[in-house]
């Protein structure tokens, strides 16, 4: 894990830790206290009123959403590795028909390795990955074959616990045009502000990510689509599509890595 990595990791979980001890710790309209044991206390009251359930589930959701953070920031994105490549190659002659030379298995160019189709060099990795959707900053990893899904699945648990969050920020909100109201309150008008933005941004990119598996292609792909090789000089505009419902199929429960180019080739062969 690099300097950029942990400091990332560390603002992650601090953001998320703090944001959510305010919001259980604040009490609008109330002069701030000056022992945590007052806050114990409430907290007991309301245990005994059975009133701590809601709050146990939105810890719980925002524990697995910190958890599900890690294990996508820090697991294989799908990184080619160079002993594959004699058993690759092998299954490539046996599958891969005789096609236009304008569609090549390349070597990268700075790692050295065969890329599969759909790989792509990370240059902040430094690593050619599956099936590459893109390197997001947030997470200090690439988004690829192998954890694009676990990403997915990030994403829609973040999103519930923000759409929690906001609404036990907004409803502890009510406004007064008093100096003494902003004192207060200003931490959860803060907090409030701040999930409204990356509700805003998550809900976003899963719509968007979303989109984008039920095609079956990629943030990478749909983007740079004129300068792909394999999309460009394809007789269909996606190779890979297969239907929305075996595209959500395979991306969501397939347990192995796919061979990109049996289907590639196989569909460029059927009659448009």
């Amino acid at each position: 894990m690099g300097a950029g990595g942990l400091w990332v990791r560390s603002a992650h979980t601090a953001l998320s830790g703090g944001l959510t001890l305010g919001l259980f710790l604040h009490r609008t309209g109330e002069p701030p206290r000056s022992f945590v044991w007052d806050y114990l206390s409430d907290l007991q009251k309301e245990a005994e009123r059975g009133a701590v359930l809601q709050p146990a589930i939105f810890v719980a959701l925002l524990g697995c959403s910190v958890l599900l953070y890690f294990r996508v920031s820090l697991m294989d994105p799908g990184f080619v590795r160079a002993e594959e490549e004699a058993d690759k190659s092998e299954e490539q002659c046996m599958v891969i028909p005789q096609v236009s030379s304008s569609v090549k298995m390349r070597r990268c160019g700075y790692c050295m390795v065969k890329q599969p189709m759909r790989a792509k060099h990370c240059q902040l990795c430094q690593r050619c990955v599956r099936r590459y959707d893109h390197h997001c900053p947030w997470i200090e990893n690439c988004v690829g074959e192998k954890n694009h899904p676990l990403f997915i699945v990030y994403l829609s648990v973040q999103l519930v616990v923000l759409l929690w969050g906001g609404h036990v920020a907004w409803s502890g909100l009510y406004f007064k045009q008093s100096w003494e109201w902003l004192r207060h309150n200003i931490f959860l008008l803060i907090s409030f502000l701040l999930i409204v933005i990356f509700t805003i941004v998550v809900l976003l990119l899963l719509i968007s990510h979303l989109y984008l598996i039920s095609c079956n292609t990629t943030t990478w792909e749909f983007m740079s689509y004129h300068r792909i090789s394999y999309l460009r000089h394809s007789e269909l505009e996606n190779p890979f599509d297969q239907g929305v419902i075996r595209n959500l199929w395979r991306f969501f429960c397939s347990c192995h890595l796919t061979a990109w180019e049996k289907i590639y080739f196989h569909r460029s062969n059927e009659p448009v």
